[in-house]
């Protein structure tokens, strides 16, 4: 595996994209179905329920990437305060957004709390938190 860089450092998951096309298309096919059932009692029932299911896999699918996130960013959170904490001896100041935090993660130890004071003072966009990182601390457990 190559070393983690700002160029790289971003993670794809092939197949959840493959199946969300999918899922998505399906969706409209669903709709389309239940247009042409329109008129058709026999068929609007069961065409309404499925694209009903579509759209609720759909959904449940979007949930299903989401909450895991949600967990993970109050993780790194947790842990980035943490490594603050035991770096500069004070938390991680309140006015940073979980984004920010998120990108100061690949901050490495010597750059980290200066970074951080950087971005609240000049209210740094994640992307520019991850542009200005010049020694790169790798994290491979993120999805």
């Amino acid at each position: 595996m190559p070393e983690q860089s700002y160029q790289n450092h971003v993670q794809r998951v092939p197949g959840f994209l493959v199946l969300s096309i999918v899922l998505f298309v399906s969706i409209i096919g669903a709709g389309v179905n239940l247009y042409q059932s329109i008129g058709d009692h026999q068929r609007l029932y069961s065409a309404s329920l499925i694209l009903v299911l579509a759209l609720c896999t759909f959904c449940c699918a979007g949930y299903m990437r989401i909450f895991p996130l949600k967990a993970q960013d109050r993780a790194i959170r947790a842990e980035e305060n943490l490594r603050h904490y035991v770096l500069t001896g004070k938390l991680l100041d309140p006015r940073l957004d979980i984004r920010q935090i998120v990108a100061l993660r690949f901050a490495s130890d010597g750059e980290f709390g200066e970074l951080a004071r950087r971005a609240v003072e000049e209210n740094m966009t994640a992307d520019a938190i991850k542009r200005a990182v010049r020694q790169w601390r790798p994290d491979t457990h993120r999805v």
